[in-house]
């Protein structure tokens, strides 16, 4: 047999494995790494996160990303390049990470590859009858492994979409195995470039469960700090939206389109949400030169009112426990907003159920590659349709 395969049984077998989460998200701060050991599978899978850091993205990787980053008009010379450069930049960046920890590469036995989301395409979205649903993930999964020299796996979303799925949120599987809980509803909300949640029933029954995209989180507050206030990436505490005054008009505006009145669940991503979609709200709305500070108050209220119509539409008057995650739960305006209007609901973070929040998407992919690994996909048989039943993560051997 394969050494490689030999390899792969022993791991598989073990009682518990280390397992390195990557995760880069749509707001491009940089790559978030997690050494986990796993132990178990399914609903015994128990994760402890030995180390986390984030690297940043420094500028000039910004720069090649954004290029084709949510754009449909590209080279396709950069977009070629860009796989394995990224490949190549997130397995250096791991192996210093490893180098700061005093790990070995030989004492993790698999890295957990997101990759760079460049562009998210569900039906509802691109509106071509012909087409399936669609997402992209750029750095190669081989070119991580062979740098590293330890096994990896990747590409998680594309068997989601395979299965009937749009590729996302993916975090439903990860909050199920390890935050569900009997007798107590929980939602697990993120708050990234875009911002999602998963519901947990009390009941822990795979049929109540929901996960759905709701809107931007970081996303569009990222776009215009920067663009207005550089070198400033974001906006850290909300310290400028606080300066300004919500545009109800404009705010109206941002709110008036299909998304939002669609069916759950749903996934949206950059392509839909960005500063060209503000800028024709504004236009309809009648404030195409709105002061900067005003204009991160709306957004700011954009992003939580996307949020709260969607709680809402799904339990009406929510009385929940909200564990938050993501860039946005650092911003104090965002946080505070979403409090005022559910105030029924207690807002909490994930720190509360043993999980560093700004750690939890990272997490969560290693819980995904512990699966593929160790787990059954009938752990998930007979939940939502958007969530099928798969195990995710395509394989790509050190050598």
């Amino acid at each position: 047999m394969n050494p490689n395969l030999l390899h792969l049984v022993r791991i598989a077998q073990q009682p518990a494995r280390r397992i390195i989460g990557l995760m880069s998200g749509t707001s491009l701060d940089g790559l978030d790494v997690a050494l986990c050991r796993c132990e178990g599978s399914g609903l015994h899978t128990r994760v402890q996160v030995e180390r986390f850091h984030t690297v940043p993205y420094p500028e000039e990787v910004k720069n090649e990303i954004r290029q084709v980053f949510a754009k449909a008009d590209i080279s396709f010379e950069q977009l070629c390049l860009l796989n394995p450069w990224i490949g190549h930049l997130h397995a250096d960046m791991v192996l210093d990470c490893l180098r700061q920890w005093q790990v070995a590469p030989h004492e993790v036995d698999c890295i957990a590859s997101h990759g760079q989301t460049v562009y998210h395409a569900p039906s509802h979205q691109h509106g071509r009858p012909n087409f399936p649903n669609a997402t992209l993930q750029l750095g190669d999964g081989d070119h991580v492994a062979v740098r590293t020299g330890i096994l990896t796996l990747s590409d998680f979303r594309q068997k989601h979409l395979a299965a009937g799925g749009e590729g996302a949120p993916l975090a439903v599987y990860g909050d199920y195995l390890l935050f569900s809980k009997e007798n107590e509803d929980r939602i697990l909300l993120n708050m990234g470039g875009i911002a999602n949640f998963t519901y947990l029933p009390g009941s822990r029954e795979l049929a109540g469960i929901f996960s759905t995209d709701v809107g931007p989180g970081n996303t569009l507050l990222d776009a215009f700090t920067q663009h207005y206030f550089p070198p400033l990436s974001y906006d850290a505490d909300g310290a400028l939206a606080t300066q300004g005054q919500v545009h109800q008009a404009l705010l109206t505006a941002l709110l008036d389109h299909p998304f939002f009145q669609a069916d759950f669940p749903k996934t949206t991503g950059p392509e839909l949400f960005n500063k060209e979609y503000v800028r024709r709200a504004q236009q309809r709305s009648g404030c195409p030169t709105l002061p900067p500070y005003d204009l991160l108050a709306t957004l700011t209220q954009f992003s939580a009112e996307g949020i709260v119509r969607a709680l809402e539409r799904c339990f009406p008057i929510p009385h929940l426990t909200v564990y938050a995650s993501g860039g946005g739960m650092h911003n104090p305006v965002l946080m505070a907003a979403l409090s005022q209007r559910l105030p029924h609901c207690r807002f909490t973070t994930t720190d509360e159920l043993g999980v560093l929040p700004d750690a939890k998407e990272a997490v969560l992919f290693a819980v995904l590659a512990n699966e593929a690994l160790a787990g059954t996909p009938e752990t998930f048989q007979g939940g939502q349709p958007g969530n099928p039943a798969v195990s995710m993560g395509k394989i790509s051997f050190a050598r």
